[in-house]
């Protein structure tokens, strides 16, 4: 069929054209259809569908990851206790206010033993409070030889109590050594200073 027979069709009489006319526009139809379809229509029904697909997607991970959680729930429980026996152990290492004295005199008392000489011993006026602790900072200064600090330090992380050394630094002057520190002891806090403590994180997280 050439281009002069295709000019000479009748768009009046489609029911006579030759087959191969009559395919290409019912062709061209379909297509029409399907574009128009796809813009009025099938678009947001398609873009509907990559969003469920998408959010089936992050179901079924968050569903196998509550799946593996369900499965190892004995064990999480198992491990959550085994933590709380933990931190309990580690909180009764913590002296109450009533103790700190007694504490204090403790490290006093690890160094003297030993025969160092104390030139400061001096705790801090006020202490760093954290959520269920206290913190108390103890400046100290002691002379003595390098054996007995050795001895004084062993004795002082063996004290039933958490007590530890911070900012060392060690001077020698004619072999006396001259020992700077902060020994720093911590004491669990009462119900109602965690209560104040809890009070004051609320106040400022709401000035934030």
């Amino acid at each position: 069929m050439t281009l002069d027979d295709l000019r000479a069709l009748n768009f009046r009489d489609i029911g006579n054209w030759p087959l191969l006319p009559k395919m290409l526009a019912l062709t061209a139809i379909v297509a029409v259809i399907v574009a128009l379809g796809y813009m009025l229509d099938w678009k947001d029904q398609w873009e509907t569908l990559e969003t469920a697909q998408n959010e089936e997607t992050k179901l079924r991970e968050q569903y196998a990851q509550k799946k593996v959680k369900a499965i190892n729930f004995d064990l999480y429980v198992q491990q959550l206790k085994e933590v709380e026996l933990s931190f309990g152990a580690l909180v009764k290492q913590l002296p109450n206010r009533a103790e700190i004295d007694s504490l204090l005199t403790d490290i006093n008392q690890a160094g003297l033993g030993r025969g160092l000489q104390f030139e400061l011993f001096r705790p801090a006026t006020q202490e760093r409070m954290a959520d269920f602790y206290a913190e108390l900072p103890i400046t100290i200064r002691i002379t003595g030889n390098y054996h007995d600090m050795g001895a004084f330090t062993s004795d002082v992380a063996q004290l039933p109590r958490i007590v530890t050394l911070n900012d060392v630094g060690i001077a020698n002057n004619g072999g006396v050594l001259t020992l700077d520190a902060t020994a720093k002891t911590f004491r669990y806090l009462d119900e109602d200073e965690i209560a104040r403590q809890r009070a004051a994180a609320k106040a400022a997280a709401v000035k934030k």
